[in-house]
């Protein structure tokens, strides 16, 4: 199969055959394989570009320079959105890969994104990724005046089991100056995340 039959297949509606490109794909790729998928993040047909965000989650930390400069760059929201969601997918397919800087980066700058498809796609990578992100999350907890942003943060501490999320959710519930929205969502997380605690003491 050549890589343009592969890539055809992977708009295939059948997920079996567009796994298999995508792992063909990651797998035989060479140098205009990474730009080439990159490219398919501003498709208008969904499946051949959510294809393209597993089958860069797969290739993972060599994706990651490609899909920072369309993070920050692209005039298009949509691939702004998809090149989140790639760093997501590296974070879900490599937990043991220590995340790359560059892309803790990428993700901390798109936080300030003006569009919330984007802002939020990048936290929520910051939460798939973990413990490496806490400080940039917190940071951007306390340094945003978006609601929106804060609450998604709040929400992506509320699944780490780190006891430090609990100190900064505490101030937060208890911060007379924080949008009620925002102290409301940061008790529910406050108790989510105990229970997180309580399990994987128990699981420990």
């Amino acid at each position: 199969m050549t890589t343009n039959d592969l890539f055809e297949q992977l708009k295939h509606p059948n997920p079996y055959l567009q796994e298999r490109a995508m792992l063909a794909i990651a797998e035989s790729r060479d140098e205009n394989t990474i730009p080439r998928l990159v490219s398919v993040l501003d498709e208008d047909d969904v499946h051949y570009r959510r294809a393209a965000v597993k089958a860069l989650g797969v290739i993972g930390e060599d994706a990651v320079p490609a899909v920072v400069e369309a993070l920050l760059n692209s005039e298009n929201v949509t691939v702004r959105g998809s090149a989140a969601k790639v760093l997501a997918q590296i974070a879900v397919n490599y937990p043991e890969l220590s995340f790359p800087e560059a892309g803790l980066q990428g993700l901390k700058a798109a936080i300030a994104d003006s569009n919330p498809v984007v802002h939020i796609a990048a936290v929520m990578a910051l939460g798939q990724i973990g413990t490496p992100a806490f400080e940039i999350l917190v940071e951007s907890l306390k340094t945003t005046d978006n609601v929106a942003v804060q609450v998604a943060i709040v929400n992506a501490l509320a699944a780490f089991s780190d006891p430090r999320c609990l100190e900064v959710l505490n101030d937060f519930a208890n911060d007379e100056s924080v949008d009620p929205y925002v102290r409301e969502s940061a008790t529910s997380a406050l108790s989510r995340l105990d229970l997180v605690m309580k399990y994987k003491r128990s699981d420990g």
